[in-house]
């Protein structure tokens, strides 16, 4: 356990593969708890405590786990969006993200984007919807003068959205509307990597799906590759390529969709997907009840941190954090129950 002071950041550093265009190993991000007459740091809020995955090009990565999990914080961490990391590696076509310089990663933010949860407060009322989207572009200097009002058309076109909609403003648009615009914000920079940080939790059924498939679409058309962070198992099960399910800070199991969908291994995933709802009214639902309340990530249990509200928990679980264990071809679980 690092003193109040210090922050642990023991790992092994890995190798670029040129396959993956994400390459994250050990990565945290903790947050200082201030307290007494002069503030000073007496612990930390372990947000993000050691996440390590792989993402492929053109491919889909699902996140997903309960609120307050550290989601949206290892998304944000990845861009650089949430001040320093605490320890580990991000790497973004083999570049160590944390080690560019101001100027460096201004030319890097380009490549990589974020679609804000909320359509609404993540767009500024005051600008028309055209210099929303092309605020960045003009700034990035992307395209020329003369190309400008064409290049819009085309990305708005790309997001559903009309020419003449770039002289009205966000309050003017429905929700769904809102969503596009917040996309096409995002893809008129041309990025490689989007982080899609629940883009459709705040908008109906109806218009979920269309959000979703606009995504698969752009996904296809611009070889675009997403870290899609949701609540929703079932809008993950239908974009995702590979899922990695996070508990307290920690990734806790990864792997391709369909392992983890046919064969969830950890008994937090389990839970997740027991709570699934079934299109049928005859369908009996044996549905995992987790007892107690999540702890504290100031203040995490000693050695595997779901052993608090864990069914199949062991004297080991409570003495022992578990480490990452390879069960099948590429599925990877982080418990005690399939140590050999």
């Amino acid at each position: 356990m690092p003193k109040a002071t210090e922050i642990s950041n023991d790992y092994v550093p890995v190798t670029y593969d040129p396959q993956y265009i994400l390459m994250v190993n050990a990565l945290k991000k903790y947050f200082p708890i201030k307290g007494g007459m002069v503030s000073k740091t007496v612990g930390w809020v372990k947000a993000v405590d050691g996440v390590t995955f792989n993402l492929k090009r053109g491919t889909t990565m699902g996140l997903v786990g309960e609120s307050g999990c550290g989601k949206t914080t290892t998304g944000r961490t990845i861009l650089r969006l949430s001040g320093e990391k605490s320890g580990g590696q991000v790497l973004f076509n083999g570049q160590e993200v944390y080690d560019l310089s101001k100027k460096e990663m201004r030319s890097l933010r380009t490549k990589m984007q974020i679609i804000f949860q909320d359509p609404f407060s993540s767009l500024s009322p005051r600008l028309p919807v055209g210099e929303i989207i092309g605020e960045a572009v003009r700034e990035h200097g992307l395209v020329s003068k003369a190309e400008y009002n064409d290049y819009l058309d085309t990305v708005m076109s790309d997001c559903g959205l009309q020419a003449f909609h770039k002289d009205r403003y966000p309050h003017e648009f429905s929700g769904g509307q809102r969503q596009r615009i917040c996309i096409a914000r995002a893809l008129a920079l041309n990025p490689e990597f989007v982080v899609c940080d629940e883009p459709v939790s705040a908008l109906d059924v109806s218009i979920q799906a269309q959000i979703i498939n606009l995504l698969k679409d752009l996904q296809r058309k611009r070889d675009l590759t997403y870290l899609f962070i949701s609540h929703d198992l079932s809008v993950v099960e239908h974009i995702s390529d590979t899922v990695g399910v996070m508990y307290l800070g920690n990734l806790v199991e990864y792997g391709a969709k369909e392992d983890i969908f046919r064969n969830p291994l950890h008994p937090y995933t389990k839970a997740l997907f027991s709570a699934i709802p079934v299109p049928d009214p005859k369908a009996k639902m044996n549905r995992i009840v987790l007892e107690g309340t999540i702890p504290s990530p100031a203040n995490p249990p000693s050695g595997c941190k779901f052993h608090t509200r864990c069914a199949n928990c062991m004297q080991r679980c409570k003495e022992e954090a578990p480490v990452q264990r390879e069960v099948e071809p590429g599925h990877y679980v982080v418990c005690h129950l399939y140590d050999k």
